[in-house]
């Protein structure tokens, strides 16, 4: 995906337990009010009773303390800003608020995290609810050409186009969204925004334009994956120096913290 691990550091969070030591602190100063009304809770706990999740007990406090460990994350390096979807915005918020709240315990040892949005901020599942493992509506980086093409043309599109001859909103359409991060081409766009909206093209020709531009993308990534993962000592050494670069600097914020809390 062009992330350079000489400028990137590329780790697994399990190998730096400070994560989990942090965590634990800052669980013992946010209130449990702060997380039940967290968005991305109530919205899931909706989703109890939809295929996707039933088989998922989300009445635990590792589901509800989960953005308690985001903001570890976030803290142990001193994020400034954080590159985040549009869904994440608001775990970011409770994240500023816990980061104030130690901060004004303790001393002022944390900024407080911004927000930093792609031109893309929210990318939608082949359901039209946002992408993620938990729904099974993604598209993986690792599916063949095939895999994605099935995926892109079953995908749901604006509900009020229920038949051929029905004039749409792109808005209102999840592959749209898909559209203006793929398609590059403005005139291609104004045209798929025309042909929506005048009932000019129909979803399954939308889906056909956006293909043009999705797969050729995909492949290119597919065929850099394919590369990396015929070198798996490349993969191990990346995650393993990665990994001690973040423990150093973990190690360091750890010892501020403790200080700071007089334990």
């Amino acid at each position: 995906m062009g992330l350079d691990p000489k400028k990137a550091t590329i780790f697994i969070q399990s190998h730096v337990k400070e994560h989990a030591e942090l965590f634990l602190l800052l669980s013992m100063i946010t209130p449990v009010s702060w997380l039940e009304r967290n968005p991305t809770y109530k919205e899931q706990l909706r989703q109890l009773g939809s295929a996707t999740l039933q088989n998922k007990d989300l009445s635990n406090f590792g589901f509800l303390g989960y953005p308690v460990l985001q903001t570890a994350d976030v803290m142990m390096y001193k994020g400034g800003k954080v590159p985040v979807g549009e869904d994440q915005v608001p775990h970011l918020e409770l994240s500023r608020e816990i980061t104030r709240r130690f901060n004004h315990l303790y001393g002022n040892i944390f900024p407080e995290p911004e927000a930093l949005l792609s031109e893309a901020p929210k990318i939608p599942g082949t359901d039209g609810r946002k992408m993620s493992n938990s729904y099974n509506n993604c598209i993986y980086l690792s599916d063949s050409k095939e895999v994605v093409t099935q995926k892109i043309m079953t995908m749901m599109t604006d509900p009020a186009r229920k038949r051929r001859q029905d004039p749409g909103n792109p808005k209102d359409c999840p592959l749209f969204d898909l559209h203006e991060v793929y398609t590059k081409d403005e005139s291609v766009i104004k045209e798929v925004e025309k042909g929506c909206t005048t009932a000019g093209i129909g979803c399954v020709d939308c889906k056909k334009i956006l293909l043009k531009s999705l797969l050729p993308w995909h492949e290119q990534v597919l065929e850099k994956r394919t590369s990396i993962m015929k070198k798996p000592s490349f993969v191990e050494d990346v995650l393993s120096e990665g990994s001690k670069k973040a423990q150093t600097e973990a190690q360091k914020t750890m010892g501020e913290v403790r200080k700071a809390m007089k334990i």
